[in-house]
């Protein structure tokens, strides 16, 4: 009797790996292995139809950037039956298979321990994210993402998180609620501030660091450029475009003599996406960046504003066309 359940799991198994399989097409090995592991793991605990939506979102994506710093981002939306303890469970196996991927490093000492609770509290590095379906239809930021509450209150940029979720993300199996909060995310000035804060704090925290090499600090600062390139893209555009794209247009913000520089930081930016190492002069000046990146951001928002205004006022046969408005600093 025990063999026969064996085998009914076993095929139950190979058909969820299929099954996934079909929305994995144009991944990394490393990336498909893991989301079945983890799969198959949530059918043995508690079972696949406990499953109300699985996401991939971010770097992982198919036709995305995908580089050695990239986590494999996925977003568990559980029925409202699945208790805390049975999430709480499953989230010791889900860092395990992280480990075994190589999506995460083992904590082996009392700094990562620390690094650990961070990243944690913040969501960074990450690539795993269990929540219930009522937290995710009443768009709670902190019970979705499992973040620090009062850090996600006064620092994370929550609408603008949600949003690139929703525009940047694959649904894996069951069902799309992705329309269900889309009307919740509302983008203001606040969400920006809170970018700006958040992404400093990580920059200089990077610096902090920076002289224990095995902490790898490099990627710390990446990630803050990252995401402020994505929070302050996303506040002025509300799309989800390729990191290479996003510099081109934050180049493009820069006053002409001003544009080479920027040029060069970007470029050494993405550089170190694919092969990160720890340069100096490189960490000393992002938090620089950072705040220009968001102050570009906040004007461009102004500008284009002004510019609606403006075409408004206008009698309709001298109306221009928004995308001959020319953006001058």
């Amino acid at each position: 009797m025990q063999d026969l359940d064996s085998i009914k799991t076993s095929e139950t198994n190979d058909k969820i790996k299929h099954h996934i399989s079909r929305n994995l097409k144009g991944l990394n090995e490393q990336s498909r292995n893991y989301i079945k592991d983890i799969v198959v793991l949530i059918n043995k605990e508690i079972g696949i139809n406990k499953i109300v939506s699985l996401l991939l979102f971010g770097s992982q994506q198919v036709e995305m950037e995908n580089t050695i710093v990239s986590d494999c981002d996925l977003l568990f939306i559980f029925k409202n039956r699945v208790s805390n303890r049975h999430i709480k469970e499953m989230e010791r196996y889900f860092i395990a298979l992280e480990i075994k991927h190589n999506f995460k490093e083992p904590t082996s000492n009392l700094t990562r321990e620390i690094l650990s609770v961070i990243q944690h509290s913040t969501g960074m590095f990450v690539s795993h994210f269990l929540t219930r379906q009522k937290f995710w239809e009443q768009a709670k930021f902190y019970k979705i993402f499992r973040v620090n509450r009062v850090f996600s209150a006064i620092f994370a940029p929550r609408n603008i998180v949600l949003g690139n979720v929703i525009q940047n993300s694959t649904i894996l199996f069951g069902e799309d609620l992705r329309n269900s909060i889309r009307h919740k995310i509302k983008i203001s000035v606040r969400e920006i501030f809170r970018s700006t804060v958040m992404n400093l704090f990580i920059s200089f925290f990077a610096l902090l660091i920076g002289p224990i090499k095995e902490l790898n600090s490099i990627k710390y600062q990446l990630e803050a450029i990252k995401w402020s390139l994505k929070a302050s893209n996303y506040y002025c555009y509300e799309d989800s475009e390729l990191l290479d794209k996003i510099t081109e247009r934050f180049i493009s913000f820069e006053s002409p003599k001003h544009q080479a520089k920027a040029q060069r930081f970007y470029s050494k930016f993405l550089e170190l996406r694919k092969n990160p190492i720890n340069d100096l002069k490189f960490m000393i000046f992002s938090p620089l960046r950072i705040l220009r990146i968001h102050m570009k951001a906040i004007i461009f928002r102004k500008l284009i504003k002004r510019k609606v205004r403006q075409k408004s006022s206008l009698p309709k046969d001298q109306i221009i066309d928004r995308h001959t408005f020319p953006l001058t600093y």
